[in-house]
């Protein structure tokens, strides 16, 4: 955004409109220890030296380490051409892009990336996104709630802490029923979850792979599940998924996953990109937007959005949610990735990724007094105990160059010696190899 430029007449006109009688009661609903005081810059700098200024500050940041880091948010390679086409003006610029007689271009783009989820997911009906995945996956237990008049949820332990904090979040002030299942040997606790299936429950929520990286086949669950009529929800790691087995295959009623992997960079909070797809039977509850293809009256072809139950546009009582859909140019991100790539594309990047995390784990299995925890099979994300706190580990790892992963006493109290090391098809075999003699000096000697 361009630098505007306020005199004090002018902010004064414009506190004068708002009814503030100074920047101070502008802003008096923000708490005073969160108010930005000074941005300390010596009086008198010209315009040169206060950039230098703050380059100088933001050198001070870590933005060259290499990056072992994942917990959800993957350092994958992004196209140029992503870049390119994303940024062209008509996308770009382009705000509710939704009106049919003028945004022909954008619909087409998220019928597309919805084909595109639909096929990565093996479901019937996709929306056209959502904010991230943890929204995704609160959005799929109220489809379940109103879907089966139920309001009993079962939450596997595997699934993102982050997500269960989201989903607990927005559920504070709702009359919904959790029940969450620890994990303890890497994959769900199967007769935990089945003690608590019921006739009252509406969904139960697995994560495959789980945010220890761990691979699971569901299948068991699923069928458990429906035979108490409930729903299966599962988040999926759509890269996972060009090799794993579909939720669609498994049998899952409502796929949802966050689509940063998907030629979307990392940042610090996003934006990201939820997905969500589900069985045909559901679509009516699926919250969002849909695009639909259709003929106009002469025969064309045109897109259009189609099954919007929003209170914006039905009664509120009878909207499913009044959620949006995600940044537009996040989604139109995933689709031209998906596109790029193919379906031999993504499936190679995918191998790349489970070959050279097998790679790290080889390599880190050979320090002495580094455990790797193999209990069970997992994809491009695992976890290792150290003979120290990890957290500790990860701040002399970052003077080395490395973002080593993510500590897990964060989220798993007892844990605090566990890191959960991601590995994507971005790191070279020197790079493991630096990383895992890095990794000795730091908790071995």
């Amino acid at each position: 955004m361009a630098y505007i430029a306020n005199t004090p007449h002018q902010q004064q006109e414009m506190l004068k409109k708002c009814g503030a009688k100074s920047m101070s009661d502008l802003f008096a609903d923000i708490p005073a220890p969160l108010r930005l005081l000074s941005l300390d810059i010596p009086k008198g700098k010209s315009e040169f030296e206060v950039m230098r200024y703050f380059e100088e500050l933001a050198s001070r940041n870590y933005s060259h380490l290499t990056s072992f880091l994942g917990g959800g948010f993957y350092d994958h390679f992004i196209p140029a051409a992503v870049d390119a086409l994303t940024g062209r003006s008509e996308f770009y610029t382009s705000y509710t892009p939704y009106q049919p007689e003028l945004s022909q271009g954008t619909l087409q783009a998220y019928y597309e990336y919805q084909s595109h989820i639909c096929r990565l997911t093996d479901m019937q009906v996709s929306n056209a996104s959502l904010y991230d995945g943890g929204t995704a996956l609160y959005e799929a237990c109220q489809m379940a709630i109103s879907a089966t008049r139920r309001r009993k949820i079962v939450m596997d332990g595997g699934v993102n802490p982050i997500y269960r904090k989201m989903i607990y979040s927005y559920a504070a002030n709702l009359s919904i029923d959790f029940h969450e299942v620890p994990v303890s040997h890497g994959q769900s606790e199967r007769h935990k979850i089945f003690e608590l299936l019921d006739n009252d429950t509406a969904a139960v929520i697995l994560q495959n792979p789980n945010f220890f990286g761990v691979v699971d086949d569901h299948t068991d669950i699923v069928k458990k599940c429906h035979e108490h009529g409930a729903l299966a929800i599962q988040s999926v790691n759509p890269i996972a998924a060009a090799l794993l087995k579909s939720p669609g295959e498994i049998g899952v009623d409502i796929a949802t996953g966050e689509g940063q992997p998907l030629g979307i960079p990392l940042s610090f909070g996003g934006p990201y990109l939820g997905f969500m797809a589900s069985t045909k039977k559901l679509a009516r509850k699926m919250p969002g937007r849909i695009v639909g293809k259709t003929l106009d009256r002469n025969g064309k072809e045109g897109f259009v959005l189609t099954l919007q139950a929003r209170e914006q546009h039905i009664r509120r009582e009878k909207a499913t949610s009044n959620i949006c859909t995600n940044q537009a140019l996040c989604a139109l991100r995933a689709h031209i990735y998906l596109s790029l790539m193919g379906t031999q594309g993504l499936k190679k990047t995918a191998k790349l990724c489970l070959d050279k995390a097998h790679y790290a784990k080889q390599r880190i299995k050979a320090i002495p007094c580094v455990q790797v925890m193999e209990s069970s099979p997992t994809f491009h994300e695992f976890t290792i105990r150290l003979p120290m706190d990890a957290g500790e580990c990860v701040g002399k790892m970052i003077e080395k160059g490395f973002a080593a992963g993510f500590p897990l006493g964060r989220y798993y109290p007892g844990m605090e010696n566990y890191l959960l090391v991601a590995v994507t098809e971005k790191r070279t075999k020197s790079e493991i190899g630096t990383f895992a003699e890095a990794l000795e000096e730091v908790v071995c000697r």
